[in-house]
């Protein structure tokens, strides 16, 4: 593949003052705790991206998307530099009583809910530079 930045949407799903994060199984960032998301696909909306990434890999259904912000993350590391232009959303479950799934185990270690000021280590990078600069992706 061509070296072109690629478009990512992450979502924030929340849930009281937690956030999901599942443990990486990747070429970058192998073994950090990340969001959940993934590409963007031609045509797609930001809304209907975050709805579909999240159902295929967690099985959960969410409501209430909103826009957050956005990032432009360059990975010069071996095997895979890569360029991603981040799009971060916010969710909250369809049924709060939805129970996180590994579906793709190839891609994840796993899902859980991580409390927002107790975070696990290491976070992605990205993720990481955002909690950094005071980022908050809940409500006021």
């Amino acid at each position: 593949m061509e070296n072109v930045p690629r478009v990512a949407i992450v979502v924030f799903v929340l849930r009281g003052k937690s956030v999901l994060l599942g443990r990486r199984r990747s070429s970058i960032g192998d073994s950090t705790y990340a969001l959940p998301g993934g590409h963007l696909e031609f045509g797609e909306s930001f809304e209907d991206c975050a709805v579909r990434e999240l159902k295929e890999e967690t099985g959960l259904d969410i409501q209430k998307i909103d826009f957050l912000t956005v990032t432009n993350n360059v990975f010069r590391e071996k095997p895979k530099p890569s360029h991603y232009v981040t799009i971060f959303v916010r969710a909250v479950l369809a049924d709060p009583l939805q129970v996180p799934q590994n579906v793709e185990p190839e891609k994840c270690y796993g899902w859980d809910w991580y409390d927002w000021d107790n975070l696990p280590q290491p976070l992605f990078w990205p993720l990481e530079k955002m909690v950094h600069s005071g980022f908050n992706p809940f409500p006021n």
